[in-house]
């Protein structure tokens, strides 16, 4: 290690630990032990461009231990994406560039969203499969456009979480050899030392999963942890898995080596020290940063510059040898035509005979498939049900990356933060499928996606009680309501055909918001009153006799909204007047402006009942205090599903009797 290599790696140490001390908050243990491999990746293996942090060809970094997040900014700054020395002073404040987690689309730079610790590992999985299978979609003999790694860094609490061995499981089925793990393992979490709770021997697990395994014995040998990352590289047939033994709080003499290093501020007096054992100049300064740390980064910086000028001049003798590729590149990279969409009727039609908007969803993916051919998708184990298979497409595995069709095996955790990861990489719209209820696994990533806003799709079938026989740990009740009360996703219950159109076209369309299609497995009748109305979240499916003068509204989604119109016309046959509403995104209905609001639900008719075969949970916004709202109770239970939907009150006999009872109240 030179001279200056020596202090770049301190500089990392020493800034990190001045913004955590100054914020008084924070985790300098990661960082201050994993410096010297980070530099090591960013300084010599990893082809990226501070100039344009978005160069499509770039290597990929996760940080998954986000808790360790200075070691990034440290890297940002240094390297010159555009974090100032004052953003690392601002550490942790409200409003600042340096955030106590990394946020993707808040921090330039910053790949992913990371905390949950394991998520980032699983979703750098889904972007070596990106780029595996945009590979195998664009590069020609002599034009390798898309050649790139993808690096996680991540530590002992990233490979206990359950996520990294479901993602780790599939990478190494799917021999993605792009993909370079590298392990910070100082044997050390919040409680005290792994052996307390984690000695299996991790590497042994890794080559069980197909990965090439590697061992770094000192965490600060710079020279071995390239070598490393070159053998790692030189694997073309497995991922790579690199064991970095490295010190939490290194450097530290009061903290190395102890779970206080991981997640509190060392102390100004043990900062000092820590500046003091590194041999840094004037230890009581903080952010005191020699101009010759920045020369070396901006000298370092030029490389990737370079690289990314090599790149851009095969790119454009690529798009002058191959003008129809490079038309179809520019067609990946870019929106989906809406317009186009929303003016084709063979994408909105349907024939009038019923069908479990599951089946429709079907439909809808392999006619989307042809129209954007940037889709790529599949489900946890679960296509034949969930209907998510592209036909004449095919699959995505080891040997052949082109495939479309995407097995995740039954893994929905991992699942959903794959589908981020493809979805971050850039040039692909995924979709991902399984059962309602096992939304409860995915939900975290689900959950991250939101708030990445990245337009992932979720086809979530067998929706309700109508499930039937498999019973009650198989009949979601309040996975509906746990999705809606998550911020910037639309959850997109369609009542048939025309809606589920609807609800697809609302997910190719979105550019910074996820999509979950909630889908039946029974079949429904197509209605004559469904339209593109669907995509303002409610609309009047079935007007009122006398909309004037009506005597209430019900409300309904997916399957019982033609209960809904069922008990419309019953009522009717009383006298009582009601008009019916479809609402298939709450979230969506929430955004149009108060006047179309007015319309479909007028504040003056108090008389509304809500039906819905879920948990009643956050109708009570809709229907107020003069209203009802007819939905599941408790749980389910196993029987054949019409039976079901009659036991538990689904009925136009007992819509109609609350029905009654809420409009007789307001006369």
């Amino acid at each position: 290690m030179s001279n200056i290599d020596t202090t770049c790696v301190n500089a990392i140490r020493v800034l990190a630990a001045d913004a955590i001390q100054k914020a008084k908050s924070g985790h300098p243990g990661l960082p201050l032990g994993s410096a010297a491999m980070a530099y090591e990746l960013w300084a010599n293996h990893m082809h990226h461009n501070p100039k344009n942090p978005q160069w499509a060809n770039r290597d990929r970094f996760v940080l998954s231990g986000g808790h360790g997040s200075t070691l990034l900014y440290s890297l940002l700054h240094f390297f010159g994406y555009g974090l100032t020395l004052d953003d690392m002073k601002q550490f942790r404040q409200c409003g600042s560039l340096t955030p106590g987690h990394p946020e993707y689309g808040h921090t330039v730079g910053v790949e992913a969203t990371t905390g949950p610790l394991g998520a980032g590992m699983a979703m750098a999985v889904g972007m070596a499969m990106a780029e595996a299978h945009l590979a195998a979609e664009f590069n020609r003999p002599g034009f390798p456009i898309v050649d790139h790694y993808t690096f996680a860094l991540g530590g002992d609490g990233c490979l206990m979480e359950g996520i990294s061995s479901e993602a780790f499981s599939l990478a190494g089925t799917l021999g993605l050899s792009k993909l370079i793990i590298l392990y910070d393992s100082n044997k050390i979490t919040i409680e005290g030392g792994t052996d307390i709770a984690f000695t299996e021997d991790v590497q042994a697990r890794m080559r069980a999963f197909g990965f090439q395994t590697l061992t770094v014995e000192d965490g600060n040998d710079l020279a071995a942890i390239g070598k490393a990352i070159e053998e790692a590289k030189a694997d073309k047939e497995h991922p790579s898995f690199i064991t970095v033994k490295t010190t939490i709080g290194y450097g530290c003499p009061a903290k190395q080596g102890t779970a206080s290093a991981h997640g509190e501020p060392l102390g100004e007096e043990n900062v000092k020290a820590l500046k003091e054992n590194l041999g840094w100049p004037e230890p009581d300064k903080t952010f005191n940063i020699p101009q010759n740390v920045y020369d070396h980064y901006a000298e370092l910086a030029q490389k990737g510059a370079q690289a990314e000028a090599e790149w851009d001049k095969l790119f454009a003798d690529y798009a002058a040898k191959f003008p129809e590729e490079k038309a179809r590149w520019d067609k990946f990279h870019a929106p989906v035509d809406a317009q186009a969409l929303l003016d084709d009727e063979s994408f909105w039609a349907f024939e009038d005979k019923p069908m479990a908007t599951r089946n429709t969803s079907g439909v809808m993916i392999n006619r989307i498939k042809d129209r954007v051919q940037q889709l790529i998708g599949g489900s946890a184990d679960l296509a034949p049900s969930n209907k998510t298979h592209m036909n004449d497409e095919p699959d995505f595995k080891k040997g052949n990356y082109i495939g479309r069709n995407l097995h995740f095996g039954i893994r929905e955790l991992a699942m959903a933060a794959m589908a981020n990861g493809i979805t971050l990489h850039g040039g692909l719209r995924v979709y991902v499928g399984t059962f309602f209820v096992f939304c409860d696994y995915m939900k975290p990533m689900m959950r991250l996606a939101a708030l990445m806003g990245l337009p992932v799709t979720y086809v979530l079938t067998h929706d309700s009680i109508g499930v039937g026989e498999d019973g009650p740990t198989h009949e979601p009740i309040e996975q509906l309501a746990m999705l809606r009360a998550l911020p910037n996703l639309n959850v997109f219950r369609p009542a048939d055909g025309y809606e589920t159109a609807a609800g697809w076209y609302l997910a190719l369309t979105a550019t910074h918001t996820p999509t979950a299609l909630v889908l039946t497995r029974q079949n429904l009748p197509q209605l004559a009153g469904s339209s593109k109305d669907a995509l303002k979240g409610a609309y009047v499916i079935s007007e009122a006799k006398d909309a004037s003068r009506m005597d209430g509204i019900l409300i309904a989604s997916g399957s019982e909204v033609a209960l809904a119109i069922d008990t419309q016309a019953a009522l009717a046959k009383e006298n009582i007047d009601v008009r019916v509403v479809s609402m298939p995104c709450m979230d969506l209905f929430a955004q149009q402006d108060a006047a179309y609001q007015e319309q479909v639900l007028p504040r003056n008719v108090r008389a509304r009942v809500a039906v819905e075969a879920l948990s009643g949970f956050g109708w009570g916004q809709y229907v107020g205090l003069d209203g009802a709202v007819v939905c599941m109770e408790g749980f389910g239970a196993s029987g054949p599903g019409p039976q079901l939907f009659k036991q538990f009150g689904f009925t136009v006999e007992h819509v109609a009797e609350v029905t009654r009872k809420v409009v007789a109240q307001q006369h």
